[in-house]
């Protein structure tokens, strides 16, 4: 009975140690400046200071592609488990595979022709 829950044990006992051994390595590795020094602290990029940080309105397309990424990531995502069992469904499992990628298709051209994905 152990021995079947024994591959889940290590797993989670590795995704507690490596995450634990990579923090732990970050902190005894890091070097840091004995004393603060205020240009240190100052947002830089490129020879560029940015000055005091500014608040940054960001336009409506923005949100909407990155709305219709997730939605589209989280469709794409249903595919593996079909793909899985794709032969043991045989032709069905086939058509309903194909249908579903026309559905998405047939929402991707439709998102694409109302501009959806333009950035103005």
């Amino acid at each position: 009975m152990f021995n079947d829950w024994l591959p889940f044990a290590i797993y989670g006992l590795l995704s507690l140690v490596i995450p634990a051994t990579m923090i732990g390595a970050s902190f005894a590795l890091a070097t840091r400046p004995k004393r603060a020094v205020k240009a240190r602290t100052i947002p830089f990029e490129s020879g560029v200071s940015l000055g005091a940080p500014k608040k940054q309105r960001f336009t409506v397309s923005f949100y909407l592609t990155a709305m219709l990424f997730i939605l589209f990531d989280i469709e794409i995502v249903f595919l593996y488990p079909l793909a899985v069992i794709l032969h043991s469904l045989a032709w069905f499992g086939f058509i309903e595979f194909s249908v579903f990628i026309l559905i998405l298709l047939v929402a991707y051209v439709y998102i694409w022709r109302k501009g959806a994905l333009e950035w103005r």
